[in-house]
């Protein structure tokens, strides 16, 4: 099966990777779907090559000379808080997944793995960033107009911009993407494999991604993260935005989860609190 192309507007990938096999492959098959990649061998060229060429999107290897993944990708971050990331990583390192997801990857792939499949994962973040002209389907979070509001929390989809009293939020792809999904669906508890499908695009994952995305965003719009009253843990089912209008959003106590994140609870959805949750 043909691979989807882009007619219109190319998107600019730009291939960060010190391993020459890899990379080659990965460009070959971005080219072959209409997408316009480059590449940089290392961390100092990969960071040199962004701000000479500004890309669409980075696949960025965790292993780099120079300087390592996580630093690119949070260096990256400071200069474009909404560059969608895809981080490459070694099979079997679910702790430096989760730090490539906790400084802002939106999404990550294990080696080894087919170069098909990081095709459609940039896919499913481009089309999250590119103009409709790209090509590509529209994201899946519904348009409720050009903006959605609770409270002093203001979300622009089409300017890709919220605020919360005033101030503007720093939010990846893919936060400020899960945050109008549950703001466009305020009272509905989602399970996380939901929030995956509906906001990722993916069918299957770990779901360790979800809560990750989560708990960044708790961080950015809660007054305290650690007892959430509007992005709230439904125990055993999910997650669920409360509106600061709603009764539920002053208190809950089938909602608020543990202060301890690790906090046993086989069932629960904050096993989810727990990067390390299968």
């Amino acid at each position: 099966m043909r691979l989807p192309t882009y007619p219109e507007q190319v998107a600019r990938v730009l291939v960060i990777d010190d391993d020459a096999t890899v990379s080659e492959v990965v460009v070959a098959y971005l080219e072959a779907a209409g997408l316009e990649a480059r590449r940089a061998g290392d961390g100092p060229s990969g960071l040199a090559a962004a701000a000479a060429e500004p890309p669409d999107a980075v696949v960025l290897d965790l292993m780099l000379p120079g300087i390592d993944g996580l630093e690119v990708c949070r260096r990256l971050r400071l200069e474009r808080p909404d560059l969608p990331v895809v981080m490459l990583t070694a099979r079997g390192e679910e702790e430096d997944r989760v730090l490539g997801l906790e400084v802002g990857a939106d999404d990550y792939v294990t080696k080894p793995f087919s170069p098909r499949e990081l095709v459609l994962r940039l896919q499913s973040v481009l089309r999250r960033t590119m103009r409709p002209a790209a090509g590509l389907a529209p994201s899946p979070v519904p348009p409720a107009g050009a903006g959605l509001a609770d409270g002093d929390l203001l979300l622009d989809r089409l300017a890709h911009r919220a605020t919360l009293g005033g101030r503007e939020l720093s939010l990846t792809t893919r936060e400020f993407e899960l945050l109008a999904w549950l703001l466009a669906h305020p009272g509905q508890a989602f399970a996380r494999e939901e929030l995956m499908r509906s906001v990722w695009g993916w069918e299957y994952g770990d779901q360790s991604t979800v809560t990750v995305h989560v708990r960044r965003l708790r961080e950015k719009v809660e007054a305290d993260p650690s007892t959430p009253t509007r992005l709230v843990t439904v125990f055993g089912v999910g997650y669920r935005w409360d509106p600061v209008s709603s009764p539920d959003a002053a208190a809950s106590a089938d909602a608020v989860p543990s202060p301890d994140p690790a906090a046993p609870s086989p069932d629960s959805a904050d096993s989810a609190e727990s990067p390390h949750s299968p």
